[in-house]
């Protein structure tokens, strides 16, 4: 396990669509097995306007899939704003406290599985499961307020 956590936000670029400007961030996570990485495009005039493209930039290391990110043309970035534009959700805030929540969880289970399989040291991982359990309470305690609001 050499992170102590469950994801990473990468900056990549801005990028112009349809006369709207956005930030384009990639959320790199570990499965086990790989890093996969998800495109998100940040509204520039407002940051509460997030959209996720679907699609997966993985790589062997988080590295790789930022790499892979920053390659792509501004071309191949704008399809991928499209399509996430295209697939939006009405209540997105409440969609990527939702989202997070889950990355924690499995997060949570890949470090007890270490921790079982002595990859990981029985204080370390204790600790590391202490965090990953505020972490989840914290979202938790901030579904009320995304909630209901629509983007």
């Amino acid at each position: 396990m050499g992170s102590s956590s469950s994801s990473s936000e990468h900056e990549i670029r801005v990028v112009a669509v349809d006369g709207h400007a956005y930030r384009t961030t990639l959320r790199v996570g570990f499965d086990g097995v790989e890093h996969i990485g998800r495109l998100w495009f940040i509204d520039k005039t407002d940051s509460e306007l997030a959209f996720l493209d679907h699609g997966a930039i993985p790589g062997s290391t988080v590295e790789d899939a930022v790499r892979k990110a920053r390659e792509f043309s501004d071309g191949e970035l704008e399809h991928r704003c499209h399509r996430a534009l295209g697939e939006k959700r009405r209540f997105g805030r409440l969609r990527r406290a939702t989202d997070e929540m889950i990355n924690q969880i499995k997060y949570l289970n890949r470090v007890v599985i270490s921790l079982q399989s002595g990859m990981l040291d029985r204080d370390g991982g204790q600790q590391e499961i202490q965090h990953i359990q505020n972490q989840i309470l914290e979202i938790v305690r901030s579904l009320p307020i995304h909630a209901g609001v629509e983007d």
